[in-house]
């Protein structure tokens, strides 16, 4: 998998060592962390393409953040594709929840579905709630789940 950085520069370790080194450098500078995991999509003709972000929180000292992006020729209806998102997200979450422990760094995995009922992407949203739950993970849905609705809807190419 590849990852880079918001100015676009490569990630060139694993991702679970670039999010080790950097939570330990932001920690050591004095930093309290929380970590927020989302992923947005977008349809372009044939193609799905995929953004998944890593967004680090510094308590009153901004953010940023490492992003993932891919492309599938599968096609989804709606809810496979908020279902999917969220599946990116989990999956990353799972790769990474042993450090987040280990430093007591907060985590929360964000849904880019809308909780109002009038939106399509709400179709989603008990079975996203229940599988995010269910790994034992922080969930957010939007208007408060910015690192999908945000951040990860910006990296979307």
């Amino acid at each position: 998998m590849l990852w880079r950085t918001f100015n676009g520069k490569a990630i060139q370790v694993p991702i679970h060592d670039a999010v080790e080194t950097a939570i330990i450098r932001e920690t050591e500078a004095g930093n309290r962390l929380k970590v927020c995991i989302g992923t947005d999509s977008q349809v372009h003709a044939a193609d799905t393409h995929f953004a998944t972000v890593i967004v680090f929180v510094r308590e009153k000292h901004g953010a940023f953040m490492y992003i993932h992006n891919e492309r599938t020729t599968q096609r989804f209806s709606v809810k496979e594709r908020m279902l999917a998102e969220v599946a990116k997200s989990i999956d990353i979450a799972y790769q990474l929840c042993d450090l987040f422990t280990q430093y007591n760094v907060d985590m929360e995995v964000h849904a880019d579905i809308n909780t109002n009922p009038q939106f399509r992407s709400n179709e989603a949203l008990r079975e996203a709630m229940g599988y995010i739950l269910g790994m034992g993970f922080a969930f957010k849905a939007k208007p408060d789940a910015f690192a999908s609705s945000c951040c990860a809807d910006k990296m979307v190419n």
